[in-house]
Parts: structure tokens; C-alpha cells; sequence
């Protein structure tokens, strides 16, 4: 075989995202004029190059196991753990390779493309790596590992930094130090990142800095041996093919091992190569964001400032100028007096900061000092803010509508366009009225998209203070991972509702009543009606045959408000509130025997179980209402209930109006008698209180009571109840735990609970107020 010519060859070893290091490929490309280009990145996205042109980043590329989405659902519980440990093994199925706009292989991509030059993605394939992870899970599970051993990684491979590929030393680190550094960061900053245009190529430096370190190092060893193989493999196919010029862009630690490709026998690759398993993958275009891109969010390759890179990056000329201008202009949206004299400042400070610690221009360190010191006077904290924001520099890229994609990513985008909803990278409250069709669609998509387990967006407490069941209010926030979810999800369904129908369905199958009813009112909320009879014949099933008494409880409160509030959303809830009335009369006659012989723990636990309860009861009314107070007074007068819940049995009662003040001290008075244990009669205490301790306030009497047993405790008896009674004053707010202190200081005075001061009412004058307060209190009543 004739010996390989690498006379037109050129490995441009480069840092995967960094301003400088694009800046140096495109100029290298220029000077070279390559007619094939070769860039570190999975060969399965090939074919995806020629979109290039119609990305906007950043970007990324994801590759996934091509049979994740389907036919796992039939597969039983075995073939599902089996798909479970597959899925862990590979990354959960799925790896990113993230490009920016100051990525030099998105340089290089721009580059070939619009040059028309040969251009392929040279690392190892994607399908062979999933394999491998795969295969040693597998492994792994076979051995029975000891429980607390490291899980195998989770997100494959995608660039990396140098020094970041698990080697046994960053070579970073190691020339940094030979240069005289002692931060690596700072070193590629200065010498290749804060590059500017005109400067030599640092490329045969790089390579001839990493052969260097490798000889420390030795060579390659597995699967970083394998990669290098594989390059080396498809960079000899594009020599032989005639190709005049090539260059090759890399990760740097890899640049030696390429520029060398003849000093390597191809026999010795392949035989690396030979026998790799291979698994199923697709591949496609995501889009990205720069806090995806920061190393603070996990990332291998992560850069700590993708905004501050933007920046150098798309503005070469006076960049510390631009950026204290930028800087100088949202302080001023803060409500800060900032003026051009600062920003000149400022830009001083910074440049004398670089010359001082010898850097070749103001870095990233030098603006924020010049920042704070100059721009906020000192103050750090806005400073911090705004550094913060402006450092990340939050964007996100997009795709065109020709990528590939699952139906269900279309389906979704369709969706977003239709009800005007963007995917953003920042947090977006949404407030929405679910009595107007537009935005009740928009509510509809959330809750599907939530079934599916796609959180696009998160349920929160609405801040303007309106309240009503017709109103929602969400918080948005796109992540990347939202598309793979999308595409796990389109094993349920080619569009939203579909999937959403089939995956609740699902959820329901085999569910324990508890779950059931959840799920039903979130296909209320999503309007899944096509899912309902099933669902609701499955609780009726389960509500007949199910005779554990908390499972009724708990199922009971989702039931109740989707049979309350279902004609909010135009559901038809005669059929919710008939089961769930049913289930409400099991629980009214399994109460009491569910109550014997629970300890303290199991006790407080019930509690939560009878609020919830009584809120069902409560919304359901009527006579599922007076059914359920009746069990609640036959409960309140068993002597062997636990103290816990026969207090908060009677603090309902007394709330609903079925106790008198004169039965209320009297149940007290025997809860607080010197008869009953005193750790007994703090949990009656601290259950009739709980939420709530303002009836102390207006009830002198009740107050009297519990002062009096506690004066009559004997020294060790308080010490042991005390901790119970700090429990329960503790979970009061400030203002309330002051009027009670201030009620208990009134004990035994003359002194009234508060004078009452006759005020005059003009009625005519007051007449207005008096209608603005009906009409409220009435549009209120409409709304809930």
C-alpha cells in the first residue's frame, strides 16, 4: 500500500468553546482553503450538516437509542427493568455534543458549508458508544454489585475540554504551570481565547505543547484510545481520497495523535476497533442555551462565562468598553444613577488591572472589579447582579421547521405557535383566565405536556392576589432535556392529546386508589376526556374492593374538587361526585375503627387524613357534608380516641358550629383533668390547635382552662410536656403567638380584652363602601 500523504494535512487543536479559538480556526480555513473538513462529532450527524445554515445557536446535536420511544410499554416488568438499566447505562438513552456561535467546530461547520467544501464528523460513533455503556450495565448487574457502588455515567461524551476526558493529569494544568500560571483558565484565556485577529496561527504551538505532555502521560488507553483510532481511521479514508487539503478540527489533547496519523499503523486501529458492539441511534438538532453551557451547570466542557465569550466573540473591537456599557445600561433599569463618566472609569480600571497582573487584555476578573468598584460604588450586590446575568449571557438557539423530529415535537411546536406561547430559557410567570377559550388552551397543553413528563411549565400560588378556581398561574421555563423528554414520550402518541390520553390511561392501570384519583383530575385539568370512563370504572373497582381506610381518605380530596370544579372547565362532574360521595360513605363508616390503637406518629398522620377529608366533605356539601359532621361528633365522644385526633375532631366541630362554647371548655376541661396522662392531654392540645390558635384569643375561659392545668403540673410532668407544647405555639406566626401572650397576661386582672369605642356610622356616606364590598364578596362567591 502506497505510503499515506499528509503533505496537505492540518489538525487545528482547539478548546470546544472559546472565542479565541474560533476566531483562530476561521482564519486558519481561510488561509488553508480546505476541500475537506473533519470535525470531532458523532458520523451518525452527518447528514443533519447541510441545516447548518438554518441554525441559529447555540445549538446541539442529540443523539438517542433509536427504539427508547416505542414498544417498552408491552414489554412487561422484566423487559421494562431490562430497558431501565439500557437506558441508565446510555446516558438515559440520549447524549448532547452543544455548539455556540463562539464554538470553533461551529466555525468550522459555517465554513465548509458555505465553501462547498467535503465536511464530516470524524469521533467515535455514537452507536458504538451507547454500546458500550449498555454492555458494561449489563456487566455490572450480572456481578450484583454491593449496594452504594458508583452508577455508570450518566451523559455520554459530547465535546470536551482538553484535560477534561478523564486523563491522569489536565494538560492544562500542567502547561499553565510552565508558563508560569497556577490557573489553567487564565492561561488559555491569555494566551489563545483573548487572541485577536492578524495574530499567528496557535495551532502547531498547541500540538507541539500536547505531544509534550502526552510522552509525560504515555499513550492512549481504552475507550480514549478507541476515539483516536476511529479519527485516525476516517481521516486515512478522506487522504486516499484525493483530497488536496484537509484540516482537521479537535479536540487539543487529541492534535498529536492526528498530526502523526502516518506514525500509526492502521492495522493496529482496526484491530481497536474490530468487534464493537453497535446499538440503534438517531440523531438530531436541539435547541441550546448558554446556562447549558456553563461549566456551573454540570457540563464536562463548560465554560464559567458563555455570555462574557458571546461578547468577545461578536464584539472584537473595544469589547470592555461594549460590555461596561451594557453593564452601565441595566443598572440604569435598576433604578441606579449611572453616567458615561463612570463607564470611562471603569474601562481605565479594568485596562490598568490587566497591566498590572500581566494580562494581555482585561479579562473577565478586571471588568467585574471595575464593576463593582467604579459603577456601583462599591456595592457589591448589585454589582453581583448584573455581573451574574451578563456573564452567563442566557439565549437560546432554534431550529428549522425541516429537522427531524418525532411527531410529537411537531405536534408541540404547532401548539406553542397557535396559542403564542415561545419557548424561553428564562422563568416566565403566566397568569391565565380559564374563562376565556385562549388561555384555557394554553392551560390545557401545560397539564398534558406535565402527564407526559414534560414540565415546560410549573403550577405556582398566583402574586397579583386574585383568587378563583377559573384562574391559574405557571411558571415557564425550557430546558433542552424537554426535547428528549418529548421523544420518550412519543412511544404514547404522535400528538399531545393522544399521548396524554394513553400515558394517563396508563397510569391508572394497576394504580392504587390514591393514585386513581389523582390522576383523574389532572385529565380534568388537561381535558382528557376520551381517558375518563376508563379511569373512573377503575376507581369504582378499586373503591369497592379496597378496605384500607387511609387509601379512601386519601383518595377521596382529588375526586371531590374535580367533581366541585369540573364545570369550570366545561366537564360534566355528575359522574365524579356520585363516586366520590360513595367513597366519602366508606370512610364515614370505617372512621372510627381505623382510630383504635394508633401511637402518637401514627396519630398525627390520621390528622392530615381527616383535613383532607373534611375539605373533601366540605367541597362535596349537601348531604355528603352532614353525613360526614355526623361522624365526626359520634368519633369526638369515643373515650378510647387518641388525644391528637380527638382535639382536632372537637377544633372542627367547634368551627362548623356543632359545638357550644359551654360543651367545648367542658370537653377541654376534661382533656386537661388531673386524671389524664399529661403527654395525652398536650397531644388533645396540640390537635385542637393546630393551624390555628386565635380562639384562645377570643375565649378568656378556654384560655383559663389550659393556664390552670398547666400551673398544676408537677415540676418533671411540665419539663417532659413542655417540648409538645413548644411544638404546638411554635407553628403559630409572630402576631399571633403576641395576642395569645398578651390574652394569657389579661388572666386573672380586671383589665377588659380590649375597650370598645363606640364610633358613630353615617349610613349615606357609607352606603358606596358598602356596595363595592357586596359586589366583591358576590363576583367572589361566582368565581370559586
Amino acid at each position: 500500500m502506497a505510503k499515506l500523504d499528509t503533505s496537505g494535512l492540518h489538525v487545528l487543536g482547539v478548546r470546544h468553546h472559546g472565542p479565541g479559538s474560533a476566531r483562530a480556526v476561521r482564519a486558519a480555513l481561510e488561509e488553508i482553503k480546505p476541500d475537506a473538513v473533519l470535525i470531532e462529532g458523532p458520523p451518525e450527524a452527518d447528514a443533519l450538516i447541510p441545516l447548518v445554515g438554518e441554525l441559529e445557536p447555540p445549538v446541539a446535536l442529540l443523539a438517542y437509542l433509536a427504539d427508547t420511544p416505542k414498544g417498552k410499554a408491552a414489554a412487561g416488568e422484566e423487559g421494562a427493568a431490562a430497558e431501565g438499566r439500557r437506558s441508565r447505562a446510555a446516558g438515559d438513552g440520549w447524549a448532547f455534543w452543544p455548539f455556540a456561535s463562539f464554538s470553533p467546530e461551529w466555525e468550522a461547520l459555517r465554513y465548509a458549508v458555505a465553501h462547498g467544501a467535503e465536511v464530516r464528523f470524524c469521533d467515535l460513533p455514537a452507536a458504538h458508544t451507547f454500546a458500550e455503556r449498555i454492555a458494561e450495565a449489563e456487566e455490572q448487574a450480572a456481578e450484583d454489585r454491593e449496594p452504594g457502588s458508583p452508577e455508570v455515567p450518566g451523559e455520554i461524551d459530547g465535546p470536551a475540554a482538553p484535560g477534561t476526558e478523564r486523563m491522569r493529569l489536565d494538560p492544562l494544568g500542567v502547561l499553565a504551570e510552565a508558563a508560569g500560571y497556577d490557573d489553567a483558565e487564565r492561561w488559555w484565556d491569555d494566551v489563545v481565547e483573548q487572541r485577536g485577529d492578524g495574530e499567528p496561527s496557535p495551532f502547531p504551538a498547541i500540538a507541539d505543547a500536547m505531544a509534550a505532555v502526552r510522552e509525560e502521560t504515555g499513550p492512549a488507553e481504552g475507550r480514549e484510545a478507541r476515539r483516536e483510532a476511529y479519527m485516525r481511521k476516517v481521516l486515512r479514508a478522506t487522504l486516499r481520497k484525493g483530497h488536496e487539503r484537509v484540516a482537521v478540527v479537535c479536540g487539543a489533547w487529541h492534535a498529536p495523535a492526528l498530526r502523526d496519523v502516518a506514525d500509526h499503523p492502521a492495522g493496529a486501529d482496526n484491530a481497536l476497533l474490530k468487534g464493537l458492539p453497535k446499538a440503534k441511534v438517531n440523531v438530531t438538532w436541539v435547541p441550546w442555551t448558554h446556562g447549558r453551557l456553563a461549566s456551573s451547570s454540570g457540563y464536562g466542557a463548560g465554560v464559567s462565562a458563555p455570555g462574557w465569550y458571546h461578547h468577545l466573540y461578536t464584539a472584537p473591537d473595544l469589547p470592555v468598553h461594549r460590555w461596561l456599557t451594557e453593564a452601565a445600561r441595566q443598572l440604569r433599569d435598576e433604578g441606579r444613577h449611572v453616567s458615561s463618566s463612570h463607564v470611562i472609569e471603569g474601562v481605565r480600571l479594568a485596562e490598568s488591572l490587566a497591566v498590572l497582573r500581566g494580562r494581555p487584555l482585561a479579562g473577565l476578573d478586571e471588568v467585574a472589579e471595575a464593576l463593582t468598584a467604579v459603577l456601583c460604588e462599591g456595592e457589591p450586590a448589585p454589582a453581583a447582579l448584573v455581573h451574574g446575568r451578563m456573564a452567563i449571557g442566557e439565549r437560546m438557539g432554534s431550529v428549522p421547521p425541516s429537522t427531524p423530529m418525532v411527531p410529537l415535537q411537531r405536534d408541540v411546536i404547532a401548539a406553542q405557535k397557535r396559542m403564542r406561547l415561545k419557548p424561553e430559557p428564562l422563568a416566565r410567570d403566566l397568569e391565565l383566565d380559564l374563562r376565556k377559550e385562549g388561555q384555557r388552551e394554553r392551560s390545557v397543553l401545560l397539564h398534558r405536556l406535565r402527564i407526559l413528563g414534560v414540565p415546560w411549565g410549573s403550577p405556582m400560588v398566583s402574586e397579583t392576589g386574585k383568587k378563583g378556581t377559573f384562574r391559574e398561574a405557571w411558571r415557564l421555563v425550557w430546558e433542552p432535556e424537554l426535547d428528549v423528554a418529548l421523544i420518550e414520550a412519543s412511544r404514547w402518541g404522535t400528538t399531545v392529546e393522544t399521548a396524554a390520553t394513553a400515558r394517563a390511561v396508563e397510569k391508572a392501570e394497576g394504580a392504587e386508589l390514591p393514585v386513581l384519583t389523582a390522576v383523574t383530575e389532572q385529565c380534568l385539568m388537561a381535558d382528557l376526556g376520551e381517558a375518563l370512563p376508563r379511569i373512573l370504572a377503575l376507581i369504582t373497582d378499586r373503591a369497592a374492593t379496597d378496605s384500607d381506610v387511609t387509601h379512601l381518605m386519601e383518595a377521596l380530596l382529588p375526586l371531590a374538587r374535580s367533581a366541585r370544579y369540573g364545570d369550570v372547565r366545561g366537564t360534566d362532574s355528575g359522574h365524579l361526585r356520585t363516586v366520590a360521595e360513595q367513597i366519602l360513605r366508606r370512610v364515614c363508616v370505617g372512621l372510627a375503627p381505623a382510630t383504635h390503637g394508633l401511637d402518637d406518629d401514627a396519630a398525627a398522620a390520621f390528622v392530615r387524613h381527616i383535613d383532607r377529608t373534611n375539605t373533601a366533605a366540605t367541597l362535596l356539601g349537601g348531604d355528603a357534608l352532614a353525613e360526614w359532621e355526623s361522624a365526626l361528633r359520634a368519633l369526638a365522644l369515643r373515650d378510647t380516641l387518641p388525644g391528637r385526633i380527638a382535639g382536632r375532631v372537637n377544633r372542627m366541630l367547634s368551627d362548623a358550629g356543632h359545638l357550644a362554647p359551654e360543651e367545648l371548655r367542658r370537653r377541654l376541661g376534661l382533656a386537661m383533668s388531673q386524671g389524664t396522662e399529661p403527654a395525652e392531654a398536650a397531644a388533645w392540645l396540640e390537635g385542637f390547635l393546630q393551624g390555628s390558635g386565635l380562639i384562645l384569643v377570643h375565649d378568656d375561659k378556654m384560655l383559663g382552662l389550659i393556664d390552670t392545668w398547666l400551673l398544676g403540673l408537677p415540676e418533671e410532668r411540665f419539663t417532659a410536656v413542655l417540648p409538645l407544647l413548644r411544638r404546638t405555639f411554635g407553628g403559630f406566626d409572630g402576631a399571633e403567638r403576641r395576642e395569645i401572650g398578651e390574652a394569657a397576661a389579661r388572666l386573672g386582672t380586671s383589665e377588659p380584652a380590649g375597650e370598645k369605642v363606640h364610633v358613630p356610622v353615617d349610613a349615606e356616606r357609607a352606603a358606596p363602601a358598602l356596595a363595592t364590598a357586596l359586589a366583591l364578596l358576590t363576583n367572589g362567591r361566582k368565581g370559586a
